[in-house]
C-alpha cells in the first residue's frame, strides 16, 4: 500500500483516540498524521506511534494536502467541512449520518459491500455502529438466500453515548452504594441497574432515530431496497460493547447447521455457540478487539424461513473507528 497523509478531525473524541490506536495496530502506512479539533483542544501533545503530535485548529486550510480524512466528528461538524475537504482533494472517511443515505455518498462495511468505495465523490459514510455489529453477523445468511426481513433488538453499551456514558454509570453505582441520589446528565434516566427503551428521538410512527438506522442503512449496504426491519434499541449498564438479538427471515430455508458453518468462515466473525457447555457471545468478550461474535443460532418458530442469533461486538472499534480505517485501507491499495 502507498503511503497516505491522514488528517482525523474531532482527534480528541472517543472514536477520534481510538482512530490513532488503530492505524498503529493495522500497520497503516501513514505519511503524516493531523490531529484536528475545536479551539479549546489546540495546542495540546499527544504521543502517536513514538512522535509527539500538537492538535491543531479543524479550519478549512487544515485539509491542504491530506490524502484521507478520517471523520470521528459530530454531524454539523462533518457537514461544516466536507465541503473542504472535498475541494482539497481529500476523500473524507466519516463516522457521523450526516451523509449516509446520500444516494451520492458509499456506506460501506468492507466485509460487506468493499466495492462501493469506487463510487466514492469524496465522500464515503461510515454506517451507525448496530448497523455494523449486526449486518457483519449475517451478510454470510443473505448471500445464500436474500434476507426478507429481520426483526432486532439491541442492548447497547454505555459507551455508545461517548465517554461521559461509562462515567455516568460507575459514578451512579458508587452514588446508590453509598445510599445517596444518583446524578443524571447523560441518560434521559438512572442506567445503573436498569435499562432504557429509548436510543435517539421520536422519527418514525414511534420508532426512534436509532431504531430506523438499521432497514435504512441496511438496504443500502446489502443493496436490499426492500428489506424491511422491525427494531427496538435498549440502552442496558454495560461498559463497551453492544449485543444484539436478530431474527432472520431469509427468501430460501437457511438450516441452523448451514447457517453456523457460513457464519464460522464469514469474514470478521467468530463463531461461539455451544449452549450446552454455556458458551455464546457476550461484551466482556468481545470488547476491545475487532471480531463480531455469533451464537444462540437457532429455528425461528413463528416463520418456517427464519433464524434466531444473538451477536456482540466492540461499538468503538469495528462499530466506528475500525470500519473506517479499513475504508481507508481499500481507498490506498
Amino acid at each position: 500500500m502507498k503511503k497516505a497523509k491522514i488528517a482525523i478531525l474531532g482527534a480528541t473524541g472517543a472514536v477520534g483516540q481510538e482512530m490513532m490506536k488503530i492505524l498503529i495496530e493495522r500497520n497503516f502506512p501513514v505519511e503524516e498524521l493531523h490531529l484536528l479539533a475545536s479551539a479549546r483542544s489546540v495546542g495540546q501533545e499527544v504521543e502517536w506511534n513514538g512522535q509527539k503530535l500538537t492538535v491543531e485548529l479543524a479550519c478549512d486550510e487544515a485539509f491542504e494536502g491530506m490524502d484521507i480524512v478520517l471523520g470521528a466528528a459530530e454531524n454539523d461538524i462533518a457537514e461544516r467541512f466536507a465541503p473542504a475537504i472535498v475541494k482539497a482533494g481529500a476523500v473524507f472517511v466519516d463516522n457521523s449520518s450526516a451523509f449516509r443515505l446520500d444516494p451520492n455518498v458509499p456506506l460501506v462495511v468492507p466485509e460487506i459491500n468493499g466495492e462501493d468505495v469506487k463510487n466514492h465523490k469524496g465522500i464515503i459514510s461510515n454506517p451507525n455502529c448496530t448497523t455494523i455489529i449486526s449486518l457483519v453477523a449475517i451478510n454470510a445468511l443473505n448471500a445464500a438466500s436474500p434476507i426478507e426481513s429481520i426483526v432486532a433488538s439491541s442492548y447497547q453499551a454505555t459507551s455508545g453515548a461517548g465517554a461521559g456514558g461509562p462515567k455516568e454509570l460507575m459514578a451512579q453505582v458508587d452514588a446508590l452504594r453509598n445510599g445517596e441520589k444518583p446524578e443524571i446528565k447523560v441518560f434521559q434516566h438512572q442506567i445503573a441497574f436498569n435499562v432504557i427503551p429509548q436510543i435517539g428521538g421520536d422519527a418514525f410512527f414511534g420508532y426512534t432515530s436509532e431504531e430506523m438506522k438499521l432497514q435504512n442503512e441496511g438496504r443500502k449496504i446489502m443493496h436490499l431496497p426492500e428489506l424491511k426491519v422491525s427494531c427496538t434499541c435498549v440502552r442496558v449498564p454495560v461498559v463497551r460493547s453492544h449485543s444484539v438479538s436478530l431474527v432472520v427471515r431469509t427468501k430460501e430455508k437457511i438450516s441452523v447447521e448451514t447457517a453456523r458453518e457460513l457464519i464460522a468462515n464469514a469474514p470478521g466473525c467468530r463463531l461461539v455457540d455451544d449452549l450446552a457447555n454455556k458458551s455464546y457471545p457476550m461484551p466482556l468478550d468481545t470488547s476491545d478487539q475487532d471480531i463480531v461474535f455469533v451464537g444462540r443460532i437457532r429455528d425461528d418458530l413463528t416463520c418456517d424461513t427464519g433464524l434466531n442469533i444473538w451477536c456482540c461486538g466492540d461499538q468503538v472499534r469495528k462499530g466506528a473507528a475500525t470500519n473506517a480505517v479499513q475504508i481507508a485501507e481499500l481507498l490506498v491499495k
